[in-house]
């Protein structure tokens, strides 16, 4: 057993303090009572109470208890009593969960409570409050319901309403946050690759713009299909499916089928064209313990920043069929999504320029605003010139089947089987007059045109571009540069539950099969054929590279949850991470094709093609230990503390990543398997929960979290040049950089005034700071002290929300600090602050229709000027995206 050398004695004290937990004998007991004491007040809330109090995991569906209120119910009660006098008249029922804990179920022939039951209008229950809802865990867990999610946007993505929780930011140049080639997130010092992310358990991969191991949520699932999203900041649980998850989990639910048969009908229309249609068709129950659905949406509108014939969005369908029996649960589940996204090209910043968009579709706009094939003058605007076009085009499929059996009141064993298969492509039409991409092109197409290469590049400035260069890429001046990839995979999560005595015993494993291909295509664009963001390239030019990855993950854990008391619960456990990626070049870039410059050559140093940097470089942790307390120290109050070791493997992609097989030569790869290690991290964090009603006045309740985290981040990777790399000028290598340091703090919190109105606030404050400088080449960057980019030292984040009725209104806004713009921090990004609005009424009696909804959307309501997502520099500049500016959107939904 591998114990780290970094801090031996703290990995020796959770391992005996988690094997003690862990082979603790215990006998069987009954339920212990508990003194209970619950206020009258809305049953999403009393439930979650009861949980706190008695130490007991309650598991409901938000749906299920909508607008429920709860009696008062006091005394020493035992947890399995006191929520059946919570329930009584409810037409639910409770049952005790075969892993421990109950769940709240719909009792058998029950019909829907009376009038009297239901409170009038309780939407702080399951809108608001839903942001700061924890669970019941030993670490930081907050959850953001679907419904809450579409009264911010409709349509949008999971990940941006996460943007509204504190630790988080999110940011995108698209007000649905769609557009997935700037998409930015950071959790507590991490990036979009350091989070893991699953979707009903089933993994999505580590979030990566160039698609290599998953998909983003919003192409696995329909945004209106989403029931909850769940961020578990800093530590995730153990089970997560998930070899990235350095800076916590982000668990996306799909919408279990409605018990009565129905269909639901949304309709979108807003600024820019948006035509967004959402369509669902549930079954209800039929047969013996049978639902399903099946739902369609279209989304349609034209980029802000781009002009008329530029349009983004496309098709996806979802079906879910839910089999509940006595003892097995079976659901499936699939996902299918079409759609061309066109891509918004940063800034190099600081500049006075906020946005630039396309030439497409006007061919001869774009060739006119650039030098003929003659000429030596320099492309316009450099370096913020205009792509003709740039887009994301994916397409994918995804399946699961989950089956869970009870063989007792005590033994639940779990297993899911999912697939998924990736066809995208990122797609670049750009002018050749630049002396990189001329020494791509020309290191191809005319290798031997020693007229047009000076200090071993191809050039305009002598004596334009060369003619074989400009007539093999169509004549346009443009050439059409692809990414694309095709990814299979597939796998098993297996999960057994046992509850003995005291204990709940988690024992469960993960594999899966990844086989994924991404290649570097350039084609020509010709004044008949200009190719389209919207349609695949075909028939290339050339193929600059390809690279092949075949991956298999084994990941098991063991976790015991230990009830010491009826208040204190104690947890520990490991997982055990294997990843083996076999990666191969069967096509190799050109060396010359990657250099910047090569000082001194009159002739191109190497045009033979090479199979370089391949081989298998295993990420391996067989021991990454976990350990949480638990304390519901009051009725009201809960302590939570949490100590987790994670793993980043290593990202199977090629060329301009940081990863493994990123090298440029055979030689550098093996030297990195060598040395080169996964990043890790060890998280510590602590806090205290609050739900508590209140009675001052119109002040009626409060809940919320403070939190404290520390983290250690070692063997940060990047991608730099080699010391000494020679005159050639050429290669490029992976290494480990040095750790990084995170200090942050929490506070997030709902007041309640009444049923109708409530504030919310979540202030966070983060500090991540290098702990070494590096050197690039022969450049020294002196980043030890420094902060990490693009993260904002402070952020906060509020919701006001009122309902009365059928009628809601919310006003929500972000703030984010100053952010650094490059790694040495010489620069700063200036702090932005966002609006944004919603209302709606909800018309119910209507003949033939449940209800219907008319709802109205503004995003970014004081017009804010500011950038969104950044990319940082190394040296006095960073690239920056512009926020989109403000919108109008108008929602009708009707439901039968």
């Amino acid at each position: 057993m591998a114990v780290t050398a970094r801090c031996p004695l703290r990995a020796a004290l959770l391992l005996t303090v988690g094997m003690t937990i862990l082979t603790h004998t215990a006998v069987a007991a009954p339920a212990v009572a508990a003194n209970v004491h619950i206020d009258r007040q809305p049953m999403a809330q009393a439930l979650e109470s009861l949980s706190r109090q008695t130490g007991q995991s309650i598991l409901f569906s938000p749906d299920l208890v909508e607008h429920l209120q709860a009696p008062s119910v006091s005394g020493s009660l035992t947890p399995d009593a006191a929520a059946g006098k919570l329930l009584n008249g409810s037409g639910l029922t409770v049952e005790v969960a075969p892993g421990g804990g109950m769940i709240v179920r719909r009792a058998a022939g029950a019909k829907r409570p009376s009038k009297a039951r239901r409170a009038p209008r309780v939407r702080e229950a399951s809108d608001i409050e839903q942001i700061v809802a924890t669970g019941h865990r030993t670490r930081s867990v907050l959850s953001i319901s679907g419904d809450q999610m579409q009264e911010m946007m409709p349509g949008q993505n999971p990940m941006q309403a996460l943007d509204l929780l504190p630790g988080v930011t999110f940011t995108n140049v698209d007000p649905w946050g769609n557009n997935e080639q700037n998409s930015s997130i950071y959790v507590h010092g991490f990036s979009n690759t350091q989070i893991g992310y699953t979707l009903d358990g089933v993994p999505l991969g580590a979030g990566a713009y160039g698609n290599y191991n998953g998909l983003s949520p919003q192409r696995a699932a329909i945004s209106e299909d989403i029931g909850q999203t769940s961020l578990s900041s800093g530590a995730g649980a153990l089970g997560t499916a998930s070899t990235s998850n350095l800076g916590g989990t982000i668990e996306f639910n799909t919408r279990d089928p409605k018990a009565k048969a129905g269909a639901t009908i949304r309709q979108t229309f807003g600024s820019y064209s948006t035509f967004r249609t959402y369509a669902r068709l549930d079954t209800g129950n039929f047969g013996n313990g049978n639902s399903a659905y099946v739902s369609f949406s279209r989304q349609d509108a034209r980029p802000w920043n781009l002009g008329e014939g530029n349009r983004q969005g496309g098709y996806q369908v979802d079906g879910k069929f839910i089999h509940k029996g006595e003892n097995t649960t079976i659901t499936a589940y699939f996902d299918w999504q079409n759609k061309a996204e066109p891509n918004t090209q940063g800034l190099t910043a600081p500049t006075d320029l906020y946005a630039r968009g396309a030439f497409y579709p006007d061919l001869n706009a774009a060739m006119a605003n650039y030098p003929a094939m003659t000429s030596k003058s320099a492309a316009p605007g450099t370096p913020n010139n205009k792509y003709y076009y740039s887009a994301a085009q994916r397409t994918d499929y995804l399946t699961y089947l989950k089956i869970s059996h009870r063989f007792s009141p005590n033994l639940t064993w779990d297993n899911q089987l999912y697939f998924h298969y990736d066809d995208g492509a990122g797609v670049v039409a750009t002018s050749i007059r630049t002396n990189a991409i001329l020494t791509i092109l020309g290191s191809y197409l005319d290798p031997t045109g020693s007229k047009y290469i000076k200090n071993g590049q191809f050039t305009y400035s002598v004596a334009g571009i060369d003619p074989k260069v400009w007539n093999a890429t169509g004549g346009t001046g443009f050439a059409v540069r692809t990414t694309e990839y095709e990814d299979y995979r597939g796998g098993l999560t297996s999960t057994l539950h046992y509850h003995l005595g005291h204990h709940n015993i988690e024992v469960g494993g993960w594999y899966e099969r990844n086989n994924n291909t991404q290649g570097r295509l350039w084609y020509p664009l010709t004044a008949t054929d200009t190719l389209t963001p919207y349609k695949r390239a075909t028939n290339p030019l050339f193929t600059q590279w390809m690279n092949a990855f075949y991956t298999n993950t084994f990941v098991t854990h063991l976790q015991d949850s230990w009830k010491v008391t009826p208040h204190l619960t104690l947890t520990a456990g490991f997982k055990s991470e294997m990843v083996y990626t076999n990666g191969t070049l069967p096509i190799a870039a050109l060396p010359q094709s990657l250099a910047s410059s090569v000082s001194g050559a009159k002739t191109i140093v190497d045009t033979s093609t090479h199979t370089v940097a391949g081989g298998t470089i295993p990420s391996y942790k067989p021991f990454l230990p976990a350990f949480g307390a638990l304390w519901n120290f009051t009725p009201h109050e809960q302590f939570f503390a949490n100590i987790q070791e994670n793993m980043n493997s290593f990202a199977q992609t090629g060329y301009s990543t940081t990863s493994p097989w990123a090298v440029t030569s055979q030689e550098a790869f093996e030297d990195f398997k060598k040395t080169g290690k996964p990043e890790t991290s060890w998280t510590y964090e602590t806090g205290i929960r609050t739900n508590r009603p209140l009675f001052l006045g119109p002040l009626t309740g409060i809940s919320g979290q403070l939190e404290y985290y520390h983290v250690d981040f070692f063997n940060r990777l990047g991608a730099i040049k080699p010391p000494n790399q020679g005159i050639s000028g050429v290669g490029g290598t992976v290494a480990n950089l040095g750790s990084v340091s995170t200090n942050g703090m929490d506070l997030s919190f709902t007041l309640r005034f009444g049923q109708h109105f409530s504030v919310y606030d979540a202030v966070s404050y983060v500090s991540s700071i290098y702990g070494s400088d590096f050197m690039d080449g022969s450049t020294l960057y002196a980043t030890k002290g420094e902060k990490v980019p693009a993260i904002p030292v402070w952020s906060d984040k509020f919701a006001i929300n009122y309902n009365q009725a059928g009628f809601n209104a919310q006003l929500f806004g972000t703030y984010m600090g100053v952010r650094p713009g490059t790694i040495t921090n010489t620069v700063m990004v200036p702090p932005r602050f966002q609006l944004g609005f919603s209302s709606g009424y909800t018309f119910k009696h209507i003949p033939h229709m449940q209800s219907l909804k008319l709802q109205f959307n503004v995003s970014n309501l004081t017009n804010t000027r500011s950038w969104s997502t950044i990319t940082a520099g190394d040296g006095s500049t960073y690239v920056g995206y512009p926020t989109p500016p403000r919108m109008f959107f108008g929602t009708v939904a009707a439901s039968f």
